[in-house]
């Protein structure tokens, strides 16, 4: 079986997402970290592999695949256990709708390549940028805290894609100084998932203990 490599930078939350997914599903892995703001993500041999020049990237059965979601879906279809969607349709609408608000409404507006073009091509500085990066987030955790169960996970028993997408996006707000006493039910998603071995390994401060 040839060795699976992830390509992935500490502090990305795509990558965060992967590497909870692969730890939740037993996949031993190796970890090649591709700085972003060293620019190893625009080498061109990366590049050759991975054309958007972006992490996460898993290199798997004889695939370089990319996308943080679209390597989740991969691997919920070759490692079954835990499902991160489920199969019944209507549930599987309802939890991708869930992640979907932070992995294509929060994120793409506020990962570092947008952040950077605010500042150094709109000529913003760091307050706006902050502001900037707050607002999104409260919009999409209005939407979520609303669609949020009154106990338990996302996934009920078992974190499924939405609780996945949403830890990551928790030590975002956090780092951004985002207030959060309106989300009770995210910050009890967020506390109860902390605490899951394979969220604890999955942490940016444990993959990059030197930060």
């Amino acid at each position: 079986m040839n060795e699976i490599i992830l390509y992935d930078y500490w502090r990305s939350s795509a990558s965060y997402r992967v590497r909870i997914v692969l730890n939740l599903k037993g996949v031993p892995y190796r970890s090649v970290p591709t700085s972003l703001l060293d620019g190893a993500h625009k080498d061109p041999a990366y590049v050759a592999r991975n054309p958007q020049g972006l992490v996460p990237m898993l290199s798997i059965d004889g695939h370089d695949l990319t996308q943080s979601l679209a390597i989740i879906d991969y691997l919920d279809a070759n490692y079954h256990d835990p499902k991160m969607v489920s199969s019944e349709p209507a549930m599987r609408a309802k939890t991708l709708a869930q992640a979907m608000i932070i992995a294509a409404d929060i994120h793409p507006i506020n990962n570092l390549r947008v952040l950077k073009y605010l500042k150094e091509t709109m000529g913003q500085d760091q307050a706006a940028i902050d502001d900037w990066y707050r607002h999104w987030i409260i919009e999409g955790f209005t939407a979520l805290e609303a669609m949020a169960p009154e106990d338990g996970l996302f996934g009920s028993d078992l974190p499924n894609l939405a609780d996945v997408c949403l830890v990551p996006q928790m030590a975002n707000a956090r780092r951004f100084g985002t207030p959060l006493d309106a989300f009770p039910k995210l910050i009890r998603i967020d506390a109860a998932l902390a605490d899951i071995p394979a969220f604890k390994a999955a942490h940016p401060d444990l993959v990059n203990p030197d930060a």
